[in-house]
């Protein structure tokens, strides 16, 4: 049984080692966490024992098995079980029903993810956020990546057109004519964090801005305007 760390680090437990859930747990164990798998295909459970040694097989997701991985003890689950609505539904309902602090549960439609949501999971969409961030790249020849963080705030990655080249960041007017705000810039291994208003904008540097969808289209139309 999983039991509660006895680190500051948070524990996590994935549920369904497919291409995301074994992606997931790839990553999270990169990044040192306390991790537990759970799945019911041996050869995908016996692969991830290489990152953790909390690697168990289960034929069943009712609540006592469940209990019994000690996945409770987690302050994160992940139900990535989306492509498969039932199992889906129940594994994230018996997962809230167990007290885990924080249940997270992949999700296939709106209905899905509604269904979810109020079981009192936050849902995310691996693949309609994979596509939305294909295509804001597709639509821009200059945005090099995109991140939702919510129905407001994005962050959009754009590398800096020729015309602000030699221009400072107030120069630029990102903030007023747009509405965005530079978080950082990155030019090959130098990163700027903290971007002052004088900061003047080099060939190959590449902005992180935040701020509202419309914003970003607004700015994305005139760097390629």
């Amino acid at each position: 049984m999983f039991g509660k760390p006895k680190t500051e680090k948070l524990s996590y437990g994935i549920v369904g080692l497919g291409r995301f859930g074994a992606a997931l747990a790839t990553e999270l164990a990169k990044a040192d966490a306390d991790l537990l798998v759970i799945d019911h295909d041996e050869e995908k459970v016996r692969a991830l024992r290489e990152l953790t040694d909390n690697a168990i097989v289960v034929h069943s997701l009712d609540k006592k098995t469940l209990a019994e991985t000690g996945i409770q003890n987690c302050d994160v689950a992940v139900v990535c079980i989306g492509e498969h609505i039932e199992p889906s539904i129940l594994t994230t309902l018996n997962l809230v029903d167990l007290g885990v602090k924080k249940v997270i549960a992949k999700a296939t439609s709106a209905e899905h993810g509604e269904i979810l949501r109020r079981l009192g999971a936050e849902v995310v969409y691996p693949e309609r956020d994979m596509a939305i961030r294909l295509a804001k790249r597709l639509e821009s020849t200059r945005v090099l990546d995109f991140i939702q963080l919510s129905e407001k705030i994005n962050i959009t990655k754009f590398a800096v057109p020729d015309k602000m080249v030699g221009s400072t960041v107030a120069q630029s007017e990102l903030r007023g004519r747009f509405g965005l705000n530079i978080i950082a810039i990155v030019n090959g291994k130098d990163v700027t964090e903290s971007v002052h208003p004088d900061y003047v904008f080099r060939s190959g540097d590449c902005m992180f801005v935040s701020g509202s969808e419309d914003n970003v289209n607004r700015l994305s139309a005139w760097i390629d305007g």
